[in-house]
């Protein structure tokens, strides 16, 4: 069974659980980056789901992070994808789409800055130490929201 969706997933976690295979539970969850506690709370049934929207989508990102080495704004920019997560399960449910790449989403927002980069005023380029005229793009908060949802939902 290939898995690329939450709900996929979920089954796929169902058909291990009934027919006792706790080491391939865990495995799975290890695959897709959640915890391996989870995994065997939820085989002993003190959870009745192997993985929330938000746990799934959390779990993929961070993934995706430490594959892509992130740091900086980047880095920023994915803990902020997993903020907006946080409040908006639809998007969870889109993140974990298999064909759903934090490195595009990522991308999306790196073009937006080039294009939309703009003249940082020259007295603190200058107190800076830089040579002038020095641009800067960074999407605000309003901007990466959109992108996000945009690149994620469609």
């Amino acid at each position: 069974m290939e898995i690329k969706t939450l709900e996929d997933l979920n089954k796929k976690a169902e058909a291990l659980k009934e027919v006792g295979d706790e080491e391939g539970l865990v495995q799975l969850a290890e695959r897709f980056g959640l915890d391996k506690e989870d995994a065997l709370d939820y085989m002993d049934g003190a959870v009745e789901e192997f993985a929330t929207p938000l746990m799934a989508a959390v779990a993929k990102l961070k993934k995706e992070a430490k594959e892509l080495s992130l740091k900086g704004v980047m880095k920023d920019w994915e803990e902020s994808i997993e903020s907006l997560c946080a409040d908006d399960e639809e998007l969870c449910i889109a993140v974990m789409k298999y064909e759903s790449k934090l490195e595009n989403c990522l991308a999306k927002l790196l073009k937006f800055a080039f294009d939309n980069k703009e003249q940082v005023h020259d007295s603190i380029v200058k107190v800076a130490g830089l040579r002038t005229p020095l641009y800067l793009g960074i999407p605000s908060k309003a901007d990466l929201k959109k992108l996000v949802a945009e690149y994620y939902k469609g």
